[in-house]
């Protein structure tokens, strides 16, 4: 059976199902069985079987997870260290949010592109089938009466005549766009090569900085529940935090400052991951012994913050194009009523 990746949900949900099986005693090989049991998704049984194969033999559920193939090395990394460091259940529970959280951000990003999409491919259809098929009607309707549609209208008219005569073209070039969709979907080499040029190109920018940082903010508390010191936290937050050469100079950078010796809150201000605000309230932290649980609340703040901004950019994007659409489908139908009205009028 193929390898399917993994989802963020799913390891979440697994993550948290494990941190409870351990807190309440029950051994990892009888929760992996009682999972099995009542799992329905066939891939997902056969991690689980694959899963359950590797623990009989007496190996560590971090041996097991690397066994199987099919779950992040990050994760993996992490169960082990946990399991090193005595603090398993921690760094189960660490990572569910952590996995949560790259969930909660991955949905947002979809929904950001998708709608707007939608609602584009909405807007020119409608404006599509008044251009080509309904204002030849009007056209038609003018002409028995012995006039003619306004100069506008005639442009958009000969503008969907234009389209008519290039619909071979256009066909085609909608073919090879399904033909990349499709290779996209079936190999995932090709797939994550066109991300991670896009990602190269605009992975500093904007929004994705703000999920990039998130990310990273993430993975350092993670790192740090799980009993790992500073130094080692940052490394392994870098490691999971993508190929994007600006955000790896900038994880970089940070990771350089706490080796010469600089504060956790001030080398995260001044590599630009974290705000001046995060900065201070971190420092405060540092000072109280409660660096841990300040890490935490940045990286859920973190987050808010990124998903807010990606919902104030769909908040704008959605009416801009409802007001572009009706704007459009106005003026085509004024053109056309508009002198209609005029000869309606003189007939009266």
């Amino acid at each position: 059976m193929r390898k399917r990746q993994l989802t963020n949900t799913y390891l979440s949900m697994l993550c948290t199902e494990y941190a409870m099986l351990f807190q309440s005693g029950i051994t990892v090989n009888e929760g992996t069985a009682m999972m099995l049991d009542d799992e329905t998704d066939s891939e997902r049984k056969f991690v689980l079987q694959n899963l359950m194969t590797t623990l009989e033999k007496g190996n560590h559920l971090s041996e097991a997870l690397k066994e199987s193939g099919c779950f992040p090395s990050y994760m993996v990394t992490m169960v082990d260290i946990g399991e090193k460091t005595g603090r398993l259940p921690e760094t189960l529970t660490s990572l569910s949010e952590h996995y949560d959280r790259k969930d909660r951000l991955a949905s947002a990003v979809r929904n950001a592109t998708l709608y707007p999409a939608i609602l584009l491919a909405m807007m020119i259809a409608v404006v599509l089938i008044l251009v080509v098929q309904v204002l030849p009607i009007f056209n038609a309707t003018f002409s028995r009466l012995g006039t003619q549609m306004s100069p506008m209208a005639v442009r958009f008219m000969q503008f969907g005549n234009w389209l008519k005569g290039v619909s071979a073209g256009i066909a085609l070039v909608f073919g090879v766009l399904f033909v990349i969709a499709f290779l996209l979907w079936v190999i995932p080499e090709l797939r994550e090569g066109i991300t991670k040029a896009f990602n190269n190109r605009m992975g500093n920018k904007g929004i994705f900085r703000k999920v990039a940082s998130a990310h990273f903010v993430s993975g350092v508390t993670l790192g740090m529940a799980s009993g790992l010191d500073m130094e080692k936290a940052l490394e392994m937050a870098v490691s999971i935090s993508g190929d994007v050469k600006a955000v790896k100079e900038q994880q970089e950078k940070c990771v350089q400052l706490i080796i010469k010796g600089t504060a956790l809150s001030t080398a995260l201000r001044d590599s630009g991951i974290i705000s001046a605000r995060d900065s201070r309230v971190l420092a405060i932290g540092e000072r109280s012994g409660m660096s841990d649980a300040v890490m935490s609340d940045i990286a859920k703040r973190s987050e808010r913050e990124a998903q807010d901004e990606i919902n104030h950019i769909v908040a704008r994007i959605e009416p801009t194009l409802v007001v572009i659409t009706t704007a459009i489908i106005g003026v085509i139908l004024l053109s056309v009523m508009l002198p209609m009205m005029g000869i309606m009028t003189a007939i009266g």
